[in-house]
């Protein structure tokens, strides 16, 4: 009774309570929905604006390639095919055909004793590479399935002896010392001499020349000398006739 007596009393001193009632007027939505007037709805329909057709239809547009970035074994590769092109001096582009594991084995022993090495490349990996070479003229050779036989020396004579062997690698064309040569083009060069053995015959057709032009030189004076010899002899022998007639 004395709390509540307590609570009358302090509410009629005055106390209000915390929050109060605060009535907001409305407005009255005096906006609605018309239609467009049939004229207006005309002018709008007559000045719409119609962009220009393009001179060239998109579906004939060229589409433009979203550069890929390459995989790591892809860049791999192309080291590997850049390197094996800048090492070595014979190239040579071989058809392959199907053959036996055993028999390409053997090959590639016997194409190791000359130092000739067998790569196997993927085409588009070749390609992509040599479009940016000076090798570019050995793109029609790569069709189908290819391999590579190398070498930093031009052992042409040894290379195609082992190929002999071998029916189902079938040799196209290659590069030799920076010069295309087709499959008759690599038979000729194997019949060549070595370099050695053309250095000595250079060497001697270049002796010959100078001996040649000395015994030419020396032919003069040799004939001349040899007439006053003999021009002697007669006038010796013409003195001493002429001297044995006036003693008798």
């Amino acid at each position: 009774m004395a709390a509540v007596g307590y609570g009358a009393g302090f509410c009629r001193a005055g106390w209000q309570p915390s929050f109060q009632l605060i009535r907001h007027g409305s407005k009255a939505v005096t906006r609605h929905w018309k239609p467009m007037h049939f004229v207006r709805q005309k002018l709008m329909e007559v000045t719409e604006y119609i962009p220009p057709k393009p001179l060239i239809a998109p579906e004939c547009m060229p589409r433009v390639k979203v550069a890929e970035e390459e995989h790591g074994f892809v860049k791999f590769l192309r080291r590997q095919v850049e390197q094996t092109f800048l090492e070595n001096n014979m190239i040579a582009v071989c058809q392959y055909n199907y053959a036996p594991g055993g028999e390409i084995v053997l090959m590639r022993h016997r194409l190791r004793k000359y130092n000739i090495h067998a790569k196997f490349f993927p085409n588009e990996i070749i390609t992509t590479v040599l479009m940016e070479s000076k090798y570019k003229n050995l793109l029609p050779l790569f069709v189908g399935r290819t391999l590579l036989l190398v070498s930093p020396e031009t052992r042409a004579q040894e290379m195609l002896r082992v190929l002999k062997s071998i029916p189902q690698i079938v040799l196209l064309g290659g590069c030799v010392d920076n010069t295309l040569l087709s499959r008759e083009g690599f038979a000729n060069y194997a019949k060549l001499s070595s370099l050695v053995a053309t250095q000595g015959a250079v060497v001697g057709a270049l002796s010959v020349l100078p001996s040649q032009t000395s015994t030419i030189l020396q032919r003069g004076p040799v004939h001349l000398t040899s007439l006053l010899d003999q021009y002697v002899k007669q006038q010796t022998g013409d003195g001493a006739e002429a001297k044995e007639g006036g003693d008798s």
